[in-house]
C-alpha cells in the first residue's frame, strides 16, 4: 500500500533554521512500533529516532515512570544540590559496568567531548603537559560540536568549520598503522566505536579491539569506547564491549538512555575518575532529577538477561531473513551487524530507498551515501521485524 505523504510545502516552518534535509511526512501520534501521520497512516519503525525509543513509542511502563518521576515537582534543580535520581542512576550504570564513576551531560556529542577532557586531564597527570593528542578511527562518527566532530571520519561535515579543534586526529583501522602512530608520549587516548553506526554499521572484530587495549594499555593512553549509539542493549549486550570481552577506560552514553529525554553520560574507571577535579567540567541540566529517573528505568528494563537475550536471538533471526532477501532481490550487498543494529550497502542512493520506503509505510536510516541502517526499537518482535522485510523486499 502506498501512503499519502504529507508534503513539506503544505506547513510553513520559516521559524525553523532550514539545517536539516527532512522527509515529506508529519508524525502526531505513535504506539509500540509505529509512528502515526495527520491522515492515520502508520508507519513501522525501524529507525527508533537514530535508536534512541529503544522501548519504542508510547510504552506505558516508560509512561508511568515518567508520570512517577514527574509527581514529584522536581524537574529541575540544578547541580548545586543533591539528587536522589541520579545517585541511583549512576549506581546502576557503576553496578553493571566497569567504571567507578559517571557524569551525566545532555547528549552523545557532548558525552565524547567531556570525555576528551578527562582522558587529557589523566593523562597530563600521569604522563606530563606534552600528553594531550587524541586519536580517532576512520568511519567513525562522534558528534557535531568542535573537539567531537574533529574526531569524525565525515569530511562533507568537517569542511564548512575548519579549524577544527587541535589535537585530534584521524587514523586507519589497523593495528600496525596505530602502533606507530601511539606514541606513549603526546597520545592521550583513543576513541572508538565498538559498532561503528553512522560509519556503515561497521561491527569491529574482536581482535581489533583486544589488540587495541593492549597496544593501549601498555603505552599509557586511555580507552574511549563510544557506545552513544551501540550501547544499552542494541547488541544483545548492555554494552556492545560485554560481547568480547574487552573494558575500556571511558565509555559514553546517550541516545537510548533517556528514554526519548535528552541525556548523555561518561563512565570513568577510577584511575582516570581519581585526577578529575571539582570544577575541571560542569553542565547546568546533566542528570537533572526527572530525566535521571526514567533513565534509570530504561537502564533496569534494558539490563534485565531475558530482555537482552531475545534482542540476541531476534538480531540474529534478522540477519538471516535481510540475507534472504538480499539473495532474492539482488538489490543489497555486503550486510553485517550484530543485534538490532544493522546495515546493508545499496546500488542507488541509500535517500532513495529511504523516500521510497516511507511512501509505503516503513521507517529506515541510512549511514552513508549507499549504506541502509535498521536500528529497531529492542521491543520490536520477530512480527514487526518480519512486517518490514517484507514492506523492505517489495519497495527493492
Amino acid at each position: 500500500m502506498t501512503h499519502a505523504v504529507t508534503r513539506a510545502g503544505q506547513h510553513r516552518e520559516d521559524a525553523l533554521l532550514p539545517i536539516y534535509d527532512r522527509l515529506p511526512v508529519r508524525f502526531v501520534r505513535a504506539r509500540g512500533v509505529e509512528l502515526f501521520d495527520e491522515a492515520g497512516h502508520g508507519y513501522l519503525d525501524l529507525g527508533s529516532g537514530f535508536g534512541v525509543n529503544a522501548l519504542g513509542h508510547g510504552d506505558r511502563q516508560l509512561a508511568r515512570a515518567m508520570r512517577e518521576a514527574a509527581r514529584t515537582g522536581l524537574i529541575h534543580a540544578s547541580n548545586l544540590y543533591h539528587s536522589d535520581p541520579a545517585r541511583a542512576l549512576a549506581e546502576s550504570l557503576v553496578a553493571r559496568s566497569f567504571a567507578s564513576r559517571v557524569f551525566f551531560c545532555n547528549s552523545g556529542a557532548e558525552a565524547n567531548e567531556a570525555a576528551f577532557k578527562f582522558a587529557r586531564r589523566w593523562a597530563r597527570t600521569v604522563g606530563g603537559p606534552t600528553k594531550s593528542e587524541i586519536v580517532a578511527l576512520r568511519s567513525g562518527t562522534h558528534g557535531r560540536l568542535f573537539a567531537s566532530l574533529a574526531a569524525t571520519d565525515r569530511p562533507e561535515r568537517r569542511a564548512p568549520f575548519r579549524p577544527l579543534a587541535a589535537g585530534i586526529s584521524v587514523h586507519d583501522r589497523d593495528l600496525r598503522s596505530l602502533a606507530a602512530a601511539l606514541d606513549a608520549d603526546t597520545v592521550a587516548a583513543v576513541i572508538v566505536e565498538p559498532v561503528q553506526g553512522d560509519g556503515g554499521v561497521r561491527v569491529l572484530d574482536d581482535e581489533f579491539l583486544l589488540g587495541l587495549r593492549d597496544l593501549t594499555a601498555t603505552r599509557h593512553i586511555a580507552l574511549i569506547f563510544d557506545e552513544v549509539q551501540c550501547g544499552l542493549g542494541r547488541t544483545g549486550w548492555l554494552f556492545a564491549h560485554q560481547r568480547i570481552p574487552v573494558e575500556p577506560d571511558i565509555m559514553t552514553l546517550a541516545k537510548a538512555l533517556g528514554g526519548g529525554l535528552p541525556m548523555g553520560a561518561v563512565l570513568l574507571a577510577e584511575p582516570v575518575a581519581s585526577t578529575v577535579r571539582r570544577g575541571d567540567h560542569g553542565t547546568t541540566f546533566g542528570g537533572g532529577p526527572f530525566v535521571a529517573a526514567v533513565a534509570r528505568h530504561v537502564v533496569e528494563r534494558v539490563a534485565d538477561p531475558s530482555f537482552l537475550a531475545a534482542v540476541r536471538d531476534n538480531g540474529e533471526w534478522f540477519g538471516e531473513r535481510l540475507r534472504a532477501v538480499a539473495a532474492r532481490t539482488e538489490r543489497l550487498r555486503h550486510l553485517r551487524g550484530v543485534g538490532y543494529m544493522w546495515g546493508a550497502d545499496v546500488i542507488e542512493p541509500a535517500t532513495t530507498i529511504m523516500q521510497r520506503a516511507v511512501a509505503s509505510g516503513l521507517l529506515v536510516l541510512s549511514a552513508g551515501r549507499h549504506t541502509l541502517r535498521f536500528l529497531p526499537p529492542l521491543t520490536a518482535t520477530r512480527d514487526d521485524l518480519a512486517r518490514g522485510l517484507d514492506i523492505l523486499e517489495r519497495i527493492l
